[in-house]
C-alpha cells in the first residue's frame, strides 16, 4: 500500500503518465515504470501497474474505436503469447537488475530498426512485411509487458516501422492491449504480484488515469505525424537508457 502524501503524489504523476501513453504517447509509461519500480521494486511495479492500464484501457477503446482494425491485433497475439509466457518464467526467475536490462536490450533493438528506416528508406519496410519481423515485434511485445508493463514503445515502433498513420496505430493498441492485460492478470496473481490491494489502490488513482486519457487525446490531435514519430523515438530511447541505469 501507498503511505504519506508525497508517495500518493508520485503514484498519482506515474497514474497520470499511464492515461497519456494510453492515449498515444506510449513511451510516458516509462515514467510510471520508473516511479513505481522506486517505490516498489521491478519485479512488484509489473503487479502494481497493471490495474491502472486496464483502467486506462477501458477509457481509450471507446475514444479510439472508429481508427484501427483487428487483423492487425490477430496478426501479432500468437506471438505475443509465447512473449508473455517467457515474461511470466523470467519475472519468477530472474534479478530485478537483470530484468530491467533484459527490457532496455530489446526496446534498443527496436530503436536500431527504426534508425534503418530513416538511414535507408525502404528497406525497414521490406523487411516489416516478412513474418520473421511480426514474430519478433510479437515475441518482444509480450515479454516487456510481462515484465514491466512497457510494450508500447516496441509495439509503435512496430507500427511505424509498416508506415500505419498515428490514429490507426492508436486505434490498434486500443484493441491489443485489453485484450493482453486481461490475460497477464492470472499470469501475475501467480506470481503474487497482483491482489485486492493493488485493485484498490489502482480504483482510487482512477482519476489522474482518466486526466491523462483526456488530455493525451487533446494534445494528440495537435501533433503532425513526423513530429509524432520522433516524439516516439525520443521517449523510447530514454526508457531503454533508463532500464540501464
Amino acid at each position: 500500500m501507498i503511505s504519506g502524501w508525497e508517495n500518493w503524489l508520485l503514484a498519482a504523476v506515474a497514474a497520470f503518465c499511464i492515461g497519456v501513453a494510453k492515449s498515444g504517447f506510449s513511451g510516458t509509461s516509462m515514467i510510471a515504470v520508473a516511479i513505481f519500480t522506486q517505490m516498489f521494486g521491478a519485479k512488484a511495479q509489473a503487479g502494481f501497474g497493471l490495474p491502472l492500464l486496464l483502467i486506462a484501457d477501458l477509457c481509450v477503446f471507446p475514444a479510439y474505436r472508429k481508427h484501427g482494425n483487428w487483423a492487425d491485433v490477430w496478426k501479432l497475439l500468437p506471438a505475443t503469447f509465447v512473449g508473455l509466457a517467457a515474461g511470466w518464467w523470467l519475472l519468477g526467475h530472474l534479478e530485478e537488475t537483470t530484468a530491467r536490462r533484459l527490457i532496455g536490450g530489446l526496446i534498443l533493438l527496436m530503436l536500431a530498426l527504426q534508425g534503418l528506416r530513416f538511414a535507408k528508406p525502404g528497406l525497414l519496410e521490406k523487411i516489416a512485411g516478412h513474418r520473421a519481423f511480426g514474430t519478433g515485434a510479437g515475441v518482444a511485445a509480450g515479454t516487456t509487458t510481462m515484465l514491466a508493463n512497457a510494450a508500447g514503445p516496441i509495439f509503435q515502433l512496430y507500427l511505424l516501422s509498416r508506415r500505419i498513420p498515428k490514429m490507426e496505430l492508436i486505434g490498434i493498441g486500443a484493441r491489443f492491449f485489453p485484450l493482453v492485460n486481461f490475460i497477464k492478470i492470472p499470469l501475475n496473481r501467480s506470481l503474487g504480484t497482483i491482489n485486492s490491494q493493488t485493485v484498490t489502490t489502482g480504483l482510487m488513482l482512477a482519476p489522474a488515469i482518466v486526466a491523462g486519457v483526456f488530455i493525451g487525446k487533446s494534445l494528440l490531435h495537435r501533433v503532425p505525424q513526423r513530429v509524432f514519430e520522433w516524439m516516439i523515438l525520443a521517449f523510447a530511447a530514454v526508457a531503454a537508457i533508463r532500464m540501464f541505469v
